[in-house]
């Protein structure tokens, strides 16, 4: 996970291709705990489910992922409540996993972590 956390997403406006399932395997092993997923137009996604004590470190949670978000460029998909939060990370742009993905699931980890 070091070396993802060393990087910064670079902005992706399309035009290459996403990772293939032999790519998105090799990067899967250098997070923890991230499911890959599918959604229904056969799109992956990486997606992490947090628990927490109660609503406020849910909710203090979410709002340091937006600040990674925001430093980074890249943007996840977040669901939260009482106690537990969802995060679901994709490149819109290529309709896929890129290394970006990866690279915020890591910093993702990293806060989740301390």
């Amino acid at each position: 996970m070091s070396d993802l956390l060393n990087k910064k997403c670079v902005p992706c406006e399309g035009g290459v291709l996403p990772f293939d399932i032999s790519q998105i395997h090799k990067y899967q092993k250098k997070v923890d705990g991230w499911d890959v997923v599918k959604n229904s137009k056969e799109i992956y996604f990486l997606e992490k489910n947090f628990k927490f004590k109660n609503f406020i470190e849910s909710q203090k949670f979410v709002n340091e992922v937006g600040k990674i978000s925001e430093i980074e460029g890249h943007h996840p998909d977040i669901l939260f409540g009482w106690g537990y939060a969802k995060i679901s990370i994709t490149t819109h742009a290529i309709e896929g996993l890129s290394e970006n993905d990866f690279i915020l699931a890591a910093k993702i980890d990293k806060i989740s972590n301390v």
